[in-house]
């Protein structure tokens, strides 16, 4: 005897759910997953240390140690130093994009969101859009120590909400440089490691501190292949005069050829793996 298992009309009829994830899908999920990534923040308030003593501590400290050796003066060491450190503040925070991501496929993380109905690749871009907060952050702290040390930008507020726009965007465009980093690196602590051994030497020579021209010729050389020498200059253009130069256009055009670059290396990375 055989017994004849039919399935009900009311369930045979419904169409079959496509493994695909459409485009409004992913970006929705990826700005749910930006909103984990500020969860994690408010559970883990140091993760803010950075950002926030980080301005405070570095801005204090090479006012009163350079100003006078550069500048003659603090007052005159500002607005050199201010839009320096902005720009040096904020890219050195988009490091932690990679080594985040790295601890978090290092604890088995992403593998539980395999087995979510979910874009993979909305984890990474989530994970990335979350640290344009931590930008945000980072800026305008740096900004209001400035003003609270007798800095006083020529450009106005528009010049100023315009530099900080302008790193902000940059930033996001490095991290995904670190994002690659973090997707193929052993362990936290090496993505840490190789992130801050190009960022340092790249920020320092950038002029962020000292005028470029005091540097030797094969340094200044360097410099017009240093996206951060751009970036560094814009800052004080906007600041300083509310500027929009040649400095601002390379600056914005760098960010995309880096996001056109490495958006797609990291992607593909994070797929293999994830």
């Amino acid at each position: 005897m055989t017994a004849v298992l039919t399935v009900p009309e009311s369930i045979a009829d419904r169409p079959r759910a496509s493994d695909r994830i459409s485009l409004r899908e992913t970006i929705s999920t990826s700005f749910t997953m930006a909103y984990r990534g500020l969860l994690k923040i408010k559970h883990n308030p140091e993760q803010l240390f950075d950002v926030t003593v980080q301005p405070i501590l570095f801005t204090a400290l090479f006012t009163y140690i350079f100003g006078g050796a550069i500048s003659g003066s603090v007052s005159d060491y500002l607005p050199v130093l201010i839009p320096g450190i902005l720009v040096q503040t904020v890219v050195l925070t988009s490091v932690v994009t990679g080594t985040q991501l790295r601890e978090d496929m290092d604890k088995g993380v992403f593998d539980r969101f395999k087995s979510l109905p979910i874009a993979r690749v909305s984890a990474l871009s989530g994970a990335l859009l979350a640290d344009m907060v931590r930008y945000a952050i980072a800026s305008t702290l740096t900004v209001l120590v400035g003003l609270a040390l007798g800095y006083r930008p020529g450009g106005g507020l528009v010049g100023v909400v315009a530099a900080c726009l302008m790193v902000v965007v940059c930033s996001f465009a490095v991290s995904w440089i670190w994002a690659l980093v973090g997707v193929t690196g052993k362990s936290a602590a090496s993505v840490q490691g190789i992130s801050m051994m190009v960022m340092f030497p790249l920020t320092f020579m950038s002029g962020a501190f000292a005028p470029v021209s005091t540097m030797p010729g094969w340094m200044q050389g360097l410099n017009h292949a240093n996206p951060v020498y751009y970036m560094v200059n814009t800052c004080r253009e906007l600041m300083n005069a509310n500027s929009y130069g040649s400095d601002l256009v390379w600056s914005l055009i760098g960010s995309l050829v880096v996001i056109a670059v490495f958006a797609p290396l990291a992607v593909r990375a994070y797929m293999r793996r994830a």
